[in-house]
């Protein structure tokens, strides 16, 4: 790919930017985390019926726009620079989870309320864990029994898809939010919302297809979501710390003269643009289904989540105490990189699927 946004995915950008400069300041996300959901319906509403942020890659015929994955990522980065408290992450990974499945009737289904806003999440230990975590939900007939942790955004969902054992295989089904046990979590980065969803009996309809390549497709997709909002969470923590150099005085200079902290900010900017590249490469192979779709997304979310993590760190040193205490936002920034290197794998366990 040509490694620049064109026209259309700048406007698509700029036009994400101008409802989060709006809707999505520190005050109103602070409140939206604060507020009984814990994420700005409001906002959401926005996205979807203005720009259409949950639609963007699913299929026409399923009610969507039609473009790709890489849409999504564009718009994803600008969420991550914002810390915006909305549920396109578990969307998007559930979304994407039904095309992997090649259910056709239950796409045509579920996927156009995901791309009117309708708030979806995928019941599996993956997406706080590795491609292979176990399954501890087990499908006996028409019924679930078991215990998912760390659910996200699954106090909130909508419409739950619930990755279950059927036999020694796993399968794909749908549950309703009323079946089953919810309990809220409480998370270190309050701008995320996690569950325990536990199924005693629950009645659900198993989803055609092939569950493993559904799955597969999800964590694929999801390991390089996170890599975009991690990107934009990095430049967010570059961006407030170079303003703050240029604000603070010490010894009667601007910080931001003295050499030392230049060339760390440097430093910071390198790891944040090597990050973007890395995740729009995944991002686009995902898009088209590139051969080499696995190794790019491993790569990505291993550079961008340690980059991110070291960017994070480096601005909370740079603002000195004031970057430790709930008020100033660069704390929300350190808890949201440390939140995001937790799903869809570890750095060094996507490290580890690297080609030698």
């Amino acid at each position: 790919m040509h490694f620049g946004l064109s026209p259309e995915q700048q406007e698509l950008a700029g036009t994400v930017r101008k409802v989060l400069a709006r809707s999505a300041d520190s005050m109103a996300v602070r409140a939206a985390t604060e507020s009984a959901t814990g994420f700005d319906a409001a906002l959401w509403e926005t996205l979807c019926e203005q720009v259409g942020v949950a639609a963007l890659a699913i299929p026409e015929e399923y009610d969507g726009f039609g473009a790709t994955f890489f849409e999504t990522s564009v718009v994803l980065e600008e969420l991550g620079k914002a810390l915006a408290p909305v549920p396109l992450l578990s969307s998007v990974v559930t979304a994407e989870a039904l095309l992997g499945s090649g259910d056709a009737a239950v796409c045509g289904e579920l996927l156009p309320q995901i791309a009117a806003g309708t708030v979806a999440t995928l019941a599996w230990a993956g997406v706080t864990g590795a491609a292979d975590a176990p399954i501890g939900v087990r499908a006996e007939g028409d019924a679930l029994t078991g215990t998912v942790q760390a659910v996200l955004d699954g106090d909130n969902a909508e419409l739950i898809v619930v990755a279950a054992l059927d036999g020694d295989a796993p399968a794909l089904f749908v549950v309703a939010p009323d079946a089953v046990r919810i309990e809220q979590v409480p998370a270190m980065d309050t701008t995320l919302r996690f569950a325990t969803l536990t199924f005693e009996g629950a009645p659900a309809r198993r989803i055609a297809g092939d569950g493993s390549a559904a799955l597969a497709r999800a964590h694929r997709a999801g390991t390089a979501a996170v890599a975009a909002l991690q990107v934009g969470g990095a430049q967010r923590a570059l961006d407030m710390t170079v303003g703050y150099s240029l604000e603070r005085v010490q010894f009667g200079r601007l910080i931001g003269s003295f050499q030392a902290l230049k060339h760390r900010m440097a430093d910071m900017l390198v790891e944040v643009e090597t990050s973007r590249s890395i995740s729009w490469a995944a991002s686009y192979a995902v898009a088209t289904d590139a051969d080499d779709a696995d190794v790019l997304t491993a790569s990505a979310a291993s550079a961008c989540g340690d980059a991110f993590m070291h960017v994070a760190g480096e601005a909370v040193q740079l603002h000195g105490g004031i970057a430790i205490t709930w008020e100033h936002d660069i704390s929300w920034v350190f808890k949201r990189a440390q939140a995001l290197n937790q799903l869809f794998g570890l750095p060094h366990q996507h490290r580890a699927l690297l080609p030698l």
